[in-house]
Formats: C-alpha cells, structure tokens, sequence
C-alpha cells in the first residue's frame, strides 16, 4: 500500500504498483475528471498535473508518482472555478466534453510557464490534445481568454 497526495488530500492506494494512475484516479478515489481515451498517452483526456507538469495518467504507473497530483476537480471549484475553467464556459468551448478536463489541465500547466502567448504558441501547446467533435476554435478562444487576450 503507498499513499499519494491528489487534490491536497492524501490518498492510501491499495493498486498493484504497475497499475496505471488513471485507474486509481477513477477507480480508488473516484475522480471522474480524467478520461480514458486511448491508453497509449496520445489523446490527452487523461491530462493531470504532478508537481504542475502536465502529465497523461494512463502510461503513469502509481509506482512512479512521488509528487503531487492535480486533476481538473483540484484545479478551481464550481464557486470559485480556475480562469480557464471560467474562460472554457464562457466561450462554449465543450460539445461532447470528453477532452474538456485534458484540455485544460494541458493548457493550465502551459499557461503557468507562458501568462503571454501568442496563436502559435496556444496551438503548439494543444496539438497533442485530440477532440473529437471539433471544437477547437473555441478551444483556442478559451485559452486566448483565460490568457488575458481577445477571444
């Protein structure tokens, strides 16, 4: 049994070590915010944070995580919710939903290290964050926004 900090709360992990943090995240602890999309780390709706590095949870054995986990349900509160998470709403910036929580935990992390990016720079941090319904303009507006640019 080993103990991880997600959401900062510490959780006692009962998982074999070579279980995928994802299946944890879901299955122990019941966070419903990370998704499984392709189990291969190339979709990103598994997006977490670990120590802020945004990180895909189902190619993470539980076994590797030392730091803190972060998932969309640490990052703001529905009183209170994260400017991306904010922003997102605003621009209606989810259809199906599924990647929603991947998107914004990829964006969150990009925007701790670049407050001032440019188009290219957005679209570059997104292009491994695949969604499926196609609402990438809005996508793109939602972290222009939380940015502090024009939507």
């Amino acid at each position: 049994m080993a103990t991880i900090t997600v959401n900062g709360k510490p959780h006692a992990v009962k998982a074999a070590p070579d279980t995928p943090l994802l299946y944890v995240l879901r299955n122990e602890i019941e966070l419903n915010g990370p998704k499984f999309g392709c189990g291969l780390a190339q979709c990103g709706a598994c997006t977490v944070h670990i120590d802020g590095r945004p990180v895909r949870s189902c190619t993470v054995p539980v076994s590797a995580v030392k730091g803190k986990v972060t998932t969309i349900e640490g990052l703001g509160t529905p009183a209170n919710p994260h400017p991306l998470q904010r922003a997102f709403i605003e621009e209606q910036a989810a259809q199906c939903g599924y990647c929603t929580s991947g998107m914004i935990m990829a964006a969150a992390a990009f925007l701790a290290q670049t407050p001032k990016p440019t188009e290219r720079q957005i679209r570059s941090a997104l292009d491994g964050n695949l969604c499926r319904c196609g609402t990438h303009m809005r996508i793109l507006s939602a972290v222009r926004k939380a940015a502090g640019g024009a939507a």
